[in-house]
């Protein structure tokens, strides 16, 4: 059992959704965003996905983009990201860190060698953003041989054949991108997305966690409520960027997963 089936069972045991933050590694800095990914747990989240910086994010709208530039000009690259997730593992061996990126950075280092540092880096699973099902051999059954588990992506637009083809070979949960285009271009629609986990549901037995489009308390309730979870990035990013203090981004962290937890 890896730390997120860790975590999904708890939560499921005492009836709560999970709270996903999203955050990109060493944005502004990489002392500034340990110190904020220090704080998460503390703030309610269930699970942390940490962004890798790339110089082309072609999923994500201006605020993560902004954010990985940000990240790129300090000097962040992958094995820096996963010196920020050793860091924070000095202090915290329970909360499921899952990097969130794309495959050239990982195809640049060699999968071997980045499997075997993001084990001893403490990470416990992988969002690839840009590798589909038909190369599941490439990077996700050597991740899942590793102990990491592989996080795949439906969408509105994944009908049910590919949605059995993205199943086939996906742990630990399911991200749900709520809307059609790119992080933080719309919000999420709770009756829209019903459905749609319902459908997730019954092709695979994997918790179904919501993503894009949620941006306030009231947006993570409402959406928890009708999925196992719910994830929030660029309302997150926005904070840091708009140059909020650590405090100040934890509490708002904290009201967004008060109101996922309140579902």
């Amino acid at each position: 059992m890896t730390r997120i089936d860790a975590k999904f069972a708890d939560l499921k045991a005492n009836g709560k959704k999970a709270f996903v933050s999203y955050v990109m590694a060493g944005d502004p800095d990489f002392d500034r965003s340990l110190e904020i990914v220090r704080g998460l747990p503390a703030a309610g989240v269930d699970i942390i996905e940490l962004g890798l910086p790339f110089t082309d994010p072609m999923a994500d709208g201006p605020t993560i983009q902004l954010a990985g530039q940000r990240a790129l000009d300090g000097g962040m690259t992958l094995l820096r990201t996963l010196e920020l997730a050793t860091a924070f593992r000095k202090d915290d061996d329970t909360t499921p860190i899952v990097l969130m990126g794309y495959y050239n950075p990982i195809y640049s280092m060699g999968v071997e060698k980045f499997l075997k540092a993001a084990t001893a880096a403490g990470i416990d699973g992988l969002i690839v953003v840009d590798l589909p099902p038909e190369e599941d051999v490439e990077l996700c059954i050597p991740a899942q041989a590793a102990g990491i588990n592989f996080i795949r992506l439906a969408t509105p637009t994944t009908d049910d054949k590919r949605l059995k083809r993205v199943a086939q070979n996906t742990s630990g949960f399911v991200y749900y991108v709520s809307i059609t285009g790119i992080t933080g271009a719309a919000e999420a629609d709770a009756g829209d997305v019903s459905p749609a986990v319902a459908r997730i549901r019954e092709a695979t037995g994997l918790p179904v966690v919501v993503g894009f489009g949620v941006n306030t308390p009231e947006k993570s309730r409402a959406i928890a409520e009708v999925a196992d979870g719910v994830v929030v990035g660029s309302a997150i990013v926005s904070q840091i960027a708009a140059g909020k203090s650590t405090d100040d981004v934890l509490a708002f962290v904290k009201t967004l997963s008060d109101g996922a937890h309140s579902a």
